[in-house]
Parts: structure tokens; sequence; C-alpha cells
């Protein structure tokens, strides 16, 4: 494509003259990449040295000596090569690799840059940092550039204006990781967590004698079918557990709990997660959710209390306005209120009651457009119905769910994006959902 599209140029403006070709030489001798004085110098040398005493060799006919002698004092600036007697230089035996590294993070850094001036933005240029997504570094902030870093692979690169204070450029990533998020999402990325999962810990809790027995715990949360799909759920992580050699499985109701439990899971599971986890942790921007009467990634931080992690520069310094800006807003708004030692107390179950409010209003919108009512579903209540759409809340991203005579919206996870127009079956509990897919009965996801 390169060169049907020289020749276009050519066909075009005619070919390029001498004169030009020469100032195109003169211009890549400062340059901080690899360019065609140092093919050309390469492609002249005797184990890695370059010997110019005899004049110009022709190598090249608008490449003469004079541009490869300044290219050669660039080099040695750089200590990429150096003069062992006059006209008789080395060269270091990776220059190309590494002037071409060097070309593509000055690319990154101009790219960086850019994203930055087109949001108004100044940084530090020692606060630019380079990573790639298969050493993954903690970073919490703001995207600010996204795009297609190579087309064959379908890896995605991103600018994130972190709460460090620092721009970070992350290459690498795949595409399915960051679908949801776009430009002004706030993400976290990093490694994945590898701590003990809540089913994990509910195993550990009811083991009696070494003993966990699924008929026990389905009695303490009320025997009936509507938490048959609960248990399931605890009952496949056993099976993978069994297949780990971690557990052992006596018969149906019985499965023995080794005394290390937790100890071998937490291996297993910190084994199991050494890959980079991006999180969307809001679609919203700092100043919409300073407003929004939804559970909010502010409401999140404000109740977390830690505000350790957020620099008093860059990105940091505006999520710590915002929070305050939003601590005010639930203030006026009844859901906080300011102690005469100037504590903040909030509403018991703020965000459950944030996220509720949220829910009803589009629930309400949805239904004024649609004609079908909204039924809001509450903890322990069982969801059956067709998977329709997603919506993206202040709250998070919410699957809608169609009934025979009415619709609802319940929190959305990633194992449904296969079902979208499908039947589903699930119970809420704890704000999530334990789903069975499909009309047969079967184990549940």
């Amino acid at each position: 494509m390169r060169e049907r599209a020289s020749e276009l140029a050519t066909l075009e403006l005619g070919p390029v003259s001498e004169l030009e070709q020469r100032h195109k030489i003169v211009r890549e001798i400062d340059q901080d990449r690899f360019t065609r004085i140092d093919r050309a110098l390469i492609d002249n040398t005797t184990n890695n040295l370059v010997d110019l005493r005899h004049g110009d060799d022709e190598t090249s006919n608008s490449i003469d000596r004079s541009h490869r002698l300044r290219r050669l004092s660039k080099l040695a600036k750089m200590g990429l090569a150096r003069e062992l007697d006059l006209g008789v230089w080395e060269l270091k035996p990776d220059l190309a690799a590494t002037l071409r590294e060097i070309g593509e993070r000055g690319d990154i850094i101009r790219t960086m840059q850019k994203a930055l001036k087109a949001e108004g933005m100044v940084r530090d240029p020692l606060a630019l940092e380079i990573h790639d997504a298969s050493t993954p570094k903690r970073i919490v902030g703001r995207i600010l550039d996204k795009y297609l870093s190579d087309e064959l692979g379908d890896r995605i690169s991103l600018v994130i204006d972190a709460i460090d204070g620092h721009t970070h450029h992350v290459s690498g990533i795949s595409a399915e990781m960051i679908e949801d998020a776009r430009i002004g999402s706030i993400i976290e990325f990093g490694p994945a967590e590898a701590g003990l999962r809540s089913s994990d810990r509910t195993i550990a809790s009811l083991a009696d004698n070494g003993i966990f027995r699924p008929s026990i715990h389905l009695e303490q949360l009320g025997n009936g079918s509507n938490h048959e799909t609960y248990i399931a759920a605890h009952v496949r992580r056993l099976e993978v557990l069994r297949r780990a050699g971690i557990v052992e499985r006596i018969d149906a109701d019985h499965w023995r709990i080794p005394s290390d439990f937790e100890e071998r899971t937490l291996a297993f599971n910190a084994s199991r997660n050494r890959q980079t986890t991006i999180r969307t942790l809001s679609n919203f921007d700092l100043e919409t959710q300073i407003g929004s009467d939804g559970a909010t990634w502010l409401d999140r931080r404000l109740l977390a209390t830690d505000a350790g992690d957020l620099s008093p520069s860059g990105f940091g310094n505006e999520v710590r306005a915002a929070m305050a800006a939003r601590r005010e807003h639930l203030i006026e708004q009844g859901d906080a209120s300011r102690q005469r030692n100037g504590r903040i107390l909030y509403r018991r179950n703020l965000l459950s009651v944030l996220q509720d409010r949220e829910v009803g209003r589009v629930g309400a919108e949805l239904s004024a457009s649609g004609g079908l009512p909204f039924s809001p579903t509450r903890d322990g209540e069982t969801v059956k119905g067709t998977f329709t759409a997603t919506r993206q809340l202040a709250s998070g991203k919410f699957a809608l769910i169609e009934k025979t005579h009415e619709f609802t919206l319940v929190p959305w996870r990633p194992v449904m994006d296969r079902q979208l127009g499908r039947e589903v079956f699930g119970q809420m509990r704890g704000g999530s959902v334990s789903w069975q897919f499909g009309r047969q009965k079967g184990l549940g996801i």
C-alpha cells in the first residue's frame, strides 16, 4: 500500500528533485529514531566498524560522507557510537533496535502530549510514563485517548490521566478487555486480584469438622427453591477446587475441606490471576457524578475515607475537588449530615439507596417511552425474562430484562453478553444476580 501510494503521489506531483531529497536527508541527521543514514552506515560495517577515511564510498547518491559523519557525531552523543581513530567509528551491535525503540517512545510521548493538549491540560514531561500490558502496574485514572495500536492483533493503547498525578501510556491491551470504556471513562488498570472469593469464605466458615454440606447451607438460608441457584454456585466452586486437588468430594452432600483450605485456595487463586485486569469504575465524568442521583465512583471513594493515593496535582487534585463537591451535594439532598465537630455522617446503606433511586428513575423513564411497566427487583427475588438490552448508569452497567407484562433492571455481569435476546433465569442476592441461562434446567453461572 505504501509503494502504491508513493507511485500515485509521484504521478500527481512529479518525481522528488535531488535538492528535496538532500533536504530530507539533512533533516534526518538529528532525528532520535532509525533513519536512512543509519541503514547506510550499517550496510557498510565490518565487525561493527565503519571506515570513512577514504572519502565518499558512494553507498548512496544522496547520503554523502559529510552526512554520515554528522550522523555519527549525533549517535556518539546518544552513546550508540564512538570514534576509534580518525574516520573509523564503532557502532553499537544493537544500534537499529535501540533507535527504533527510541523512535517509538518519541512517537508515544507526542501522542500523550497531543491527548493532553486536546483536553487543555499541561503536565510535567517527567510525569509521563510508558507501560506495557504484560507488566501491569496499578493505575486509576481517566482515559484521555484510546486507539488501535495493532490492527492485526486487535490490540488497544490507552493514554490515562491518573490520580497519582502522572499520565500513563499503556499498550498491548486486548480490545475485549476495554470495549465498554470510552474516552473520559474512569478505569482501574493493574494485576488481577488474587484474594479469596466470597464463596471460598462461606465454604470455610460452614465447614463443620472439615465437612461442608450444601444441604446445611440451604437450611441456614431458608429451605426453598429460591436458594437453589445460590447453593449450586457454591457446588460449582467446590468442583473447581476438587479438580485443583484442594477439596475432596465424598458424595453429593458431603465435601471434605482441609484445615489449610484458605491458604491453599489463596495460592490457587493467585496462580490463576496473573493476567492484567481492567475495571471500568465509571463511564461518567467527574462533573456529571457530582450531581448524579446514583451510586457513583465518587461516593465509593467518600465511604472509603482513605485519600492517600490522590496526588495534590493533576487528576488526583481534580478528584479531591470533585469529592468535596459531591459531599456537599449529598448533604443538600439529605443523604449526609455535617456534625458540630465537622465530621460527615452518611446515611445507612448509602450506595444501595442511591442505586435504587437511580434505577427507579431510569425505569420510570424507560416505561414512559416504551409503554411497558417497570418493576424493581428486590434482594432475594427471582428474575425471569428475556435479556433485551443494557443501560449504562452512574451506579454501573445494568441489564434490561423483559417479562410478560413488565420489565426490570438488574446489575449486569460479563457472562450475560452471549445471552442477549435469550431467556434468562436467576436470583437477586447481595446486589448481584446468580444466573441460569436457557429454558432447560441445569447448572447456573
